[in-house]
């Protein structure tokens, strides 16, 4: 009997192990010559109560987004459930978090010109692949050159926000104030996270 148990306990335990996101030097592991991590989250991405896993791998003139979820009393295959290529030059490292499934990146790419964007993905479980469900973008000046736009799409609805961000001041004074707000809605179109627009691209595509 004792050992029923210690077998019991050791599959348990295995299991619980097994379904473990893969740490960063698991994950180091799996990657290219000159890749490293940029950033990575876990959280429960399909409502199963077990933490999936979503990181950004940067390596030379390429930078990509991957989510790789787990598969109950299987652990975590290679194969990722989605990819997205990201600007390869951020002026940072991303930022990611997960609430109620929904998987959110904040990214700032550019120059002196930037654009900040906020990508919001959910697994469509039918299809077994994520989906871009809304984006938000900040085109601006890091040197108050030149006016601004803002752009908030919900992909789910089809509504889009747009705002122009006006240039006012000078110098150590400049600000931006928002005006021109308007508010349209565009046909549903489904994203997946492969083709997920830019935050640079996001304003022509939501004017399509």
């Amino acid at each position: 009997m004792r050992g029923i148990i210690i077998v019991a306990l050791s599959l348990a335990a295995t299991g619980t192990q097994a379904m473990q996101p893969p740490g960063d030097a698991q994950i180091k592991a799996e990657l290219g010559r000159g890749e490293e991590i940029e950033a990575r989250i876990a959280g429960d991405l399909n409502g199963d109560g077990v933490d999936d896993i979503a990181y950004i791998v940067r390596g030379d003139d390429k930078r990509i987004l991957r989510v790789r979820l787990a598969d109950k009393g299987k652990g975590f295959g290679r194969a990722p459930q989605g990819m997205l290529d990201l600007d390869a030059y951020p002026l940072g490292a991303a930022e990611m978090s997960v609430a109620k499934g929904v998987l959110v990146v904040k990214d700032l790419t550019g120059g002196t010109t930037a654009t900040a964007a906020t990508y919001r993905f959910r697994l469509d479980p039918e299809a077994g692949r994520m989906k871009l469900i809304g984006l938000d973008a900040t085109m601006y000046s890091r040197t108050f050159a030149h006016d601004g736009s803002e752009l908030s799409w919900n992909l789910l609805t089809g509504d889009v926000i747009t705002s122009t961000l006006k240039l006012s001041g000078s110098g150590e004074n400049a600000s931006y104030q928002k005006t021109g707000l308007k508010r349209f809605r565009r046909p549903i179109r489904v994203y997946w996270m492969e083709d997920a627009p830019s935050g640079e691209d996001a304003f022509g595509a939501a004017a399509k």
